[in-house]
C-alpha cells in the first residue's frame, strides 16, 4: 500500500504485484472497496470474450450476467431468466477457474441440476475442468483481512 494525496487508484507492478494508493487517512473499509472496485473492473473486462466462446460452443445464451460478492459460492444461475452471477473473487483467481466457473453456470442452461447428464455436459465441453474445480477448492473464497 501507498499512502498518498490524490485519487485512490490500483496499479500493477511488473505483472506480480498491486499497489493500492490511498490517501491517508483512509479507512480499512474504503481501502477495500477501492480494491473490490477495481477487482470488478477488471472480471468485466474479462467475461465478454469467454461469454461469446462459450455460449457458441455450448449452444446456449445467458440473457445478462453480473459480478457481486458470494459468501458461499463461486457462482450461480437462474434458470428462469437466464441470469448468471459470477463471484468477484473469481478476478483474484487463475484465468481458468473463472472459465470454469462460466462454462459450469451455462452448462446449468443445458440441464438444471447436478446429475449424470450435467456431468456429461461438463465432460464434453471442458473435458479439464476438474483441475480449475481443484483449484478453488484447495483456496478460501475471500481474503478480506488481507487488507491493513
Amino acid at each position: 500500500m501507498v499512502e498518498r494525496w490524490g485519487k485512490h487508484e490500483v496499479k500493477v507492478k511488473n505483472n506480480t504485484t498491486l499497489l493500492l494508493h490511498v490517501r491517508p487517512e483512509t479507512t480499512t473499509a474504503n481501502r477495500l472497496v477501492v480494491l473490490n472496485d477495481w477487482y470488478r473492473v477488471q472480471l468485466k473486462k474479462r467475461i465478454p470474450s469467454l461469454l461469446d466462446k462459450w455460449q457458441s460452443k455450448i449452444g446456449v445464451e445467458a440473457s445478462s450476467w453480473g459480478v457481486k460478492r458470494m459468501k458461499t459460492r463461486w457462482g450461480s444461475c437462474n434458470i428462469g431468466s437466464k441470469r448468471i452471477w459470477l463471484n468477484l473473487e473469481l478476478a483474484k483467481k487463475p484465468p481458468e477457474c473463472l472459465e470454469y466457473v462460466l462454462v459450469h453456470e451455462l452448462v446449468h442452461l443445458l440441464e438444471r441440476h447436478h446429475n449424470d447428464r450435467f456431468r456429461g455436459f461438463r465432460d464434453r465441453f471442458m473435458p479439464t475442468w476438474r483441475v480449475a474445480r481443484g483449484v478453488l477448492k484447495r483456496e478460501p473464497l475471500a481474503h478480506e483481512d488481507w487488507i491493513y
